[in-house]
């Protein structure tokens, strides 16, 4: 799966020259968190979130009067406060490099360009709907974990069971376990008992660390 099959396209964008309350009043309107910022000729120079808005914002406890806030707050631009450069990715990125991105920078956003131009967003609300459908959280069915050694032939044994077993494979995922070479797989499945379920993997010499309908 690419950034581009799953990118927000026509991204709302804002210029440098935009007020933070303008910014702020935007962001709640469009219902996003953060804003492309582009100069005079439509290139990006920067990205800003709200909460980069809300920090530079005076706070709540301030002396001023409402008036001077919105007085401030109009003279002062997103320029001030808004990331630059900024870091992006392309339609063709690997989600799996996106999302590795944001974690390893702590953003929760990229901008997705394709050569040199503004063409969409991908966000971590993104990424989290991707996961919900890597993992078949939205089916119902037998949720089930096991510790399992590293090896060809190891998912297809384990896969191969349970499709003896009638179970229909809705999703399936790996992650590393506490143990170095024994990662756990994650299996969503269909049209089968937890009972079932059980007694075919241990039969395999198989660890279960979770089982559970959902």
């Amino acid at each position: 799966m690419l950034v581009g099959e799953r990118m927000t396209r026509n991204p709302v964008t804002i210029t440098e020259d935009t007020s933070i309350d303008d910014a702020l009043h935007l962001m709640r309107e469009r219902k996003v968190r953060r804003l492309p910022v582009l100069d005079a000729s439509g290139k990006m120079v920067g990205i800003v979130s709200d909460r980069d808005l809300l920090h530079a914002a005076p706070s709540p406890a301030t002396s001023l009067s409402v008036y001077e806030l919105h007085y401030l707050l109009s003279k002062l631009t997103v320029k001030r406060v808004m990331s630059s450069p900024v870091i992006t990715v392309t339609p063709s990125t690997p989600l799996e490099e996106a999302a590795r991105i944001m974690a390893d920078n702590k953003i929760g956003g990229l901008p997705v360009t394709e050569d040199g131009r503004l063409v969409g967003i991908i966000t971590e609300t993104d990424i989290f709907k991707i996961l919900l459908e890597l993992l078949g959280a939205r089916a119902a069915g037998v949720r089930v974990t096991v510790a399992t050694r590293e090896g060809k032939g190891v998912l297809a044994q384990i896969s191969r069971a349970l499709a003896d077993l009638g179970a229909n494979i809705v999703s399936v995922a790996t992650y590393a376990g506490l143990t170095a070479g024994e990662p756990h797989i994650v299996f969503k499945l269909t049209d089968v008992s937890p009972q079932a379920v059980r007694q075919t993997l241990e039969q395999l010499g198989l660890t279960i660390i979770d089982l559970r309908s959902v």
